[in-house]
């Protein structure tokens, strides 16, 4: 839907101020990550809609400041899961249509303009090649999708960043040893556009959209099992739905419950999970991670305060492990998520999201508790203890 469609809605918002905590008001601290760092109420979900209604009245002009609080909104949803009135599912649909408004209109950030550009012309937002794009797979048993049972979608981040491929040939790993059909697009994988959409490119989503799903079909897929909650968020909701679409963490929670997982090795770890935005608030899966780190011998499942729907975002929701509105200076969603998870006691942080492991892993460094904290992804602790 267009800004203009939301006229009605839009001015609804009083600030009560619900949007910023947590779902019992518990005041455990500010769960929007971005009114946490800034504490300003411009930054507030409520602020920015104001913001917004003021922009599409011309009361205010556009600014650089403006566009840089509207792009700073992780759209996490917290607002969405605390907010108090009927048009609580809009809060975040509405910043994304200023953003639309923003690019149609060729308002839109340097960064912002930088990742779009570069999906535009690389397919994914770091400018890599496209024939490198499966390059994680070197020396693996991994096979390009044929009429396998699974298409693996590994996604942006999973493909090109150095932890994250890491990640991504663990899951691949487990996955073989399930005895589980998949195979993977490689070089022919593109972007999902979960970000691209997310940040008001709404034709480039499109685009994205019609190209991945033509594809697919010529393959004849049925199934998806992606390694990104991002990934997944966009195939389920924003694609043609033809599709049967899983996270990993869903798919690995069956294949132990089938028994097609057997752990051979005891792991004497204190964990505590971070739960990703977009599969906990965006699409309601808080169990399944859960399930699997609890059927691991020897793990001990210790929850930070702020966990499932209350959980704090890694702040890199949005585009932002790219464009980096927040930084990685004190104060950041990203450094103050690890200081909550190393206060359980916790000597692991488990997380089941490229994005937050990049973030996260960030953080911890900044923090100085890369020795005392883990950051690992769920599947990597799966493949330790098989």
């Amino acid at each position: 839907m267009a800004l203009e469609d939301y006229k009605n809605i839009i001015h609804r918002c009083f600030r009560c101020g619900y949007c910023r905590f947590t779902s019992d008001c518990s005041y455990l601290g500010f769960n929007c990550p971005v009114y946490d760092k800034y504490r300003l109420e411009t930054y507030s979900p409520g602020g920015m809609m104001w913001l917004i209604r003021a922009w599409k009245e011309k009361d205010i002009e556009w600014t650089d400041s403006l566009a840089t609080i509207l792009y700073s909104c992780t759209t996490c949803n917290n607002c969405v899961e605390h907010c108090k009135f009927k048009f609580r599912g809009d809060i975040v649909n509405i910043i994304v249509a200023a953003r639309e408004e923003m690019v149609e209109n060729g308002l839109v950030l340097p960064p912002v303009r930088r990742f779009l550009e570069n999906v535009y012309l690389y397919g994914n937002p770091y400018r890599e090649l496209r024939t490198n794009r499966d390059k994680w797979t070197e020396g693996t048993k991994i096979k390009q999708y044929t009429d396998e049972e699974f298409l693996y979608y590994v996604g942006c981040v999973g493909s090109y960043d150095a932890r994250c491929q890491e990640v991504a040939r663990a899951l691949a790993d487990v996955l073989l040893e399930a005895g589980l059909s998949f195979g993977i697009l490689g070089s022919q994988e593109d972007c999902d556009g979960n970000e691209v959409r997310i940040l008001g490119e709404k034709r480039l989503f499109e685009t994205l959209v019609e190209k991945n799903t033509k594809m697919c079909d010529e393959l004849g897929v049925k199934k998806i099992v992606t390694l990104s909650p991002h990934s997944y968020n966009a195939f389920k909701n924003y694609y043609p739905d033809r599709f049967e679409v899983f996270h990993y963490t869903q798919i690995l929670r069956d294949l132990i419950k089938k028994g097609r997982l057997t752990f051979s090795r005891e792991l004497a770890y204190k964990v505590t999970f971070h739960d990703p935005c977009f599969l906990g608030r965006h699409n309601s899966e808080y169990e399944a991670p859960r399930e699997i780190l609890a059927s691991i011998p020897g793990i001990e499942l210790v929850e930070m305060e702020r966990n499932r729907a209350d959980a704090f975002c890694c702040g890199g929701g949005s585009g932002n492990f790219y464009t980096d509105f927040f930084g990685g200076r004190e104060g950041s969603p990203a450094r103050n998520r690890v200081r909550e998870a190393y206060e359980t006691g916790a000597s692991i942080l488990a997380v089941a999201c490229p994005t937050c492991m990049t973030m996260l892993t960030d953080a911890a460094k900044s923090e100085g508790l890369e020795e005392k904290l883990a950051v690992k992804d769920i599947s990597e602790i799966v493949k330790e203890s098989l």
